[in-house]
This record gives structure tokens, sequence and C-alpha cells, in this order.
């Protein structure tokens, strides 16, 4: 089930095993949020580990699945003065792993990141 594949995707995560995480992923794996767009998995992988430096956990407020696609909407607590956003996340499974992911949330607290680009 895609809803479980995801689940398993956010556990790794949040249990740091990043390793577990990054096999979930297609190497071919789309991505497009506010601020990238990324069309392999391994540089969408090099932002998120940069990202995961300063995140202290996610916390999943919802999560449903129709088809091949999965919505997860969860509050990311950051150790930045972001705090704590709310993002919503929506994923393509394919054969078992994540095939696209786009993200949403509100850009604006996340200024501080684009500093300097």
């Amino acid at each position: 089930m895609p809803t479980d594949v995801v689940a398993t995707y956010h556990q790794a995560l949040a249990d740091r095993d990043l390793g577990a995480a990054r096999r979930l992923l297609r190497d071919d794996l789309r991505f497009q949020g506010p601020f990238d767009q990324i069309a392999r998995a391994d540089d969408y992988w090099a932002a998120i580990t940069r990202l995961w430096d300063v995140v202290d956990r996610i916390d999943i407020r919802h999560r449903s699945s129709t088809g091949d696609e999965t919505v997860v909407l969860y509050d990311m607590v950051t150790r930045t003065p972001a705090g704590t956003q709310l993002i919503c996340e929506w994923f393509g499974v394919d054969e078992g792993r994540i095939a696209w992911i786009r993200t949403i949330f509100d850009t604006a607290p996340f200024a501080f990141l684009r500093q300097g680009r």
C-alpha cells in the first residue's frame, strides 16, 4: 500500500535511519517544492540530509491515500527561526518505492534559508 511505504519512509526519517529512508526512493525520483525542482533521488537526498540537520522531529497530523498517491500533513519541528511549520507532502508510489514528491508549505518563515543565495 502506498500509505505504508510513505509511513515507513517517515518513520525511518524519525528514527534518523537515513539509509532505510533513501532505499524507499526510486533513483529517478522527481521532486517539486517551493524552493526546488529536482529530477534525481541523489540530488533530493543531498537536500534532505542538509535539512534533517535542523529538524528535531515531524509530527504527523493526517495521512490518506487514493490509488498510488498519498498525502501527508505534518508539523515539522525545527531548531531554526522557522520553529514549527505545517508541511503538506503529496507522494506518488510505484512498485513499493516513492517515485515523486510534491511539497507545499508557507515559505515566509524559511526566508533566512534563501539569504546569501
